[in-house]
């Protein structure tokens, strides 16, 4: 369904989709976090991520992937019922207009449209980083290149 503010998911959809397992999904959402945002996070948003428990909350499509960062990397979690210390909740297209840089985060979060609960301090540390990232190193296209050219590396380094 579209709207004046973009697309959004169905309320049917959205309640087929939220009935799914979430473990499965926040795997696959750690995979990409792993794959296109760990390897340009600095080492001290690393450190202040470490254990914490956090959740993406798409609210449209029912979704909800739990994770943490761990052993520097994101891992999916299941914070067994414990409230996340920071959740991120938006639409779908929100989400998608925060990674295309269509909309400032500041904006959609005074209009309600992002919401952050939890720590307050860690939903700072979260959206300055992302703030300082070049989104273009996040494009699937880059992350795929990056991944080929690290894999041709490693092949080497087994090789040689």
């Amino acid at each position: 369904m579209n709207t004046k503010d973009g697309f959004r998911v169905p309320a049917a959809l959205g309640k087929l989709l939220g009935m799914l397992p979430r473990r499965p999904g926040s795997h696959l959402f750690v995979t990409g976090l792993n794959l296109a945002l760990a390897p340009h996070l600095p080492i001290d948003t690393c450190a202040m991520l470490e254990g914490r428990k956090l959740r993406i909350d798409v609210a449209d499509a029912g979704l909800r992937f739990d994770y943490t960062w761990h052993a520097n990397a994101f891992r999916a979690a299941d914070h067994g019922g414990l409230t996340p210390d920071l959740t991120i909740r938006a639409d779908v297209w929100d989400y998608h207009r925060l990674i295309q840089r269509g909309e400032d985060p500041d904006t959609l979060f005074f209009s309600r449209r992002l919401v952050m609960e939890g720590d307050t301090e860690l939903g700072l540390l979260v959206k300055n980083t992302l703030d300082a990232i070049d989104m273009e190193t996040l494009r699937p296209s880059r992350v795929l290149a990056n991944l080929v050219s690290g894999s041709r590396a490693r092949l080497r380094g087994v090789a040689g």
